[in-house]
């Protein structure tokens, strides 16, 4: 007896979450990525779950936001995490990877099951009748088929705008004004500190907002999401923002001199060999001989080489309070049809890891006649499923945030994030071993 099969459309994060969870539950998954045949603004290859914006998974602390919803991810059963954690670069208390070593390692895992097929250069732009499916395109969904999806649910398309982060050679920074450290003493050595006094900072400044950046003529709105501000927008909003941002030199202090900068330029490992670097925090819009010019009068990059300039590039996600419930199926449709990942309205790697998780078990369930997965609102994943779906007003794509649970006005605010985080896996372990039971 065949399986039921269920299509992705998408191989990034969501998709590829959301495909394991299906093949886990004993379906049959046929995958299309219309990579590398067709490229888009920020993925350069043709490999599933590519990282782009940063290699960065954020913090794994407990009482951060990122912390608590890896933790959930774990209870739920994620494939996408361990993998992750597998494919690790030092990075203090985050996680990050080697993106060509975890995308290697995600493809692999999925290619172990003789129920996976992956249709690669092969671009969708319509849905096959009566087939359940997955759409996980991302947020640089192709027109054509955002223009088909715009058509299949009645709502015009969103766009905010998104950029990526220059990478510089390590053999290239000149480390005479440079050293390894953390922030408030946190992580070791994992990040590599560019020190600057005020006199350099100014001038850097100065460079920096008055930069040529590319012209955007073909983007139809110009919305910038503060999750990913491109770095000399933050500079606009004041001389000192990028000082209390991605700068900002509390808690470091020069080894060499013992002395604290005016502002400091972080850069974090982009693979495990430690050949190259990212410049944290720094995502931009600049040309790419602005990028060099600007970015080159940073102390220690003086000759700095960069293996790859930033970008930035057009997001899309629809209205999901008005087109999915909190499991990010399609609502008013007949065939069981799931959008997960940014498109759905998450914002951030791991967020949209736990949509396409959620997406999956929803489908699978769903499938076998079964009642879907309770996801207490005490946790992030409730919480950030429950704002998709329900969000009044002007939707915006959401992170993680502590802002999204219910208050906890008894606790002190010192305590606040511990306890919120108590609360949350206490609840979601409850509801998984009930639903376990009744099962």
């Amino acid at each position: 007896m065949s399986k039921q099969k269920v299509v992705v459309i998408g191989g990034g994060l969501a998709g590829t979450e959301a495909a394991l969870r299906l093949l886990d539950e004993g379906f049959a998954v046929e995958m299309f990525e219309m990579r590398p045949k067709r490229l888009t603004g920020a993925h350069e290859g043709g490999g599933l779950a590519e990282l782009v914006c940063s290699n960065s998974l954020k913090s794994t602390q407990p009482e951060t936001a990122s912390g608590l919803l890896k933790e959930e991810l774990d209870l739920l059963g994620s494939r996408l995490l361990p993998l992750a954690r597998e494919c690790a670069v030092p990075s203090g208390s985050a996680l990050a990877v080697d993106r060509e070593q975890f995308s290697l390692a995600v493809e692999r895992a999925l290619c172990e099951h003789d129920d996976f097929i992956l249709h690669k250069n092969e671009e969708v732009t319509s849905l096959e009748d009566g087939v359940p499916t997955i759409i996980a395109t991302g947020p640089l969904t192709s027109p054509s088929f955002a223009d088909y999806l715009a058509k299949l649910t009645g709502q015009d398309r969103l766009f905010f705008y998104d950029a990526i982060a220059p990478i510089v050679s390590f053999d290239s920074v000149d480390m005479d004004k440079a050293y390894f450290g953390g922030r408030y003493g946190k992580g070791g050595d994992d990040y590599l500190n560019l020190p600057m006094n005020k006199e350099e900072y100014e001038a850097f400044y100065d460079a920096l907002v008055n930069a040529e950046t590319v012209h955007l003529h073909n983007f139809e709105k110009r919305e910038l999401f503060d999750g990913c501000m491109p770095i000399e927008i933050m500079a606009k909003r004041g001389s000192d923002t990028m000082r209390y941002g991605p700068m900002r030199p509390v808690g470091l202090k020069n080894p060499k001199t013992g002395e604290s900068a005016y502002a400091v330029v972080q850069l974090r490992k982009e693979n495990v060999a430690g050949d190259c670097y990212n410049l944290v925090g720094f995502q931009t819009n600049l040309t790419y001989g602005e990028q060099k010019r600007v970015f080159s009068m940073i102390p220690a990059l003086h000759s700095a080489e960069f293996l790859r300039y930033g970008t930035m590039h057009r997001n899309t996600y629809v209205k999901s309070p008005e087109l999915l419930t909190d499991r990010f199926r399609l609502k008013n449709f007949d065939t069981p049809v799931y959008i997960a990942g940014q498109i759905s309205g998450v914002e951030g790697y791991v967020e949209s890891m736990m949509s396409g998780l959620i997406a999956g078990d929803a489908m699978a369930r769903e499938l076998k006649g079964q009642s879907p997965l309770s996801l207490p609102r005490t946790t992030i994943t409730g919480a950030l499923t429950e704002y998709v779906s329900t969000c009044a007003g002007d939707f915006q794509p959401m992170n993680a945030n502590f802002g999204l649970l219910p208050e906890m006005h008894t606790v002190h605010k010192k305590q606040r994030k511990q306890a919120y985080h108590d609360r949350a896996i206490q609840d979601l372990t409850k509801s998984i071993t009930q639903q376990n039971y009744n099962a």
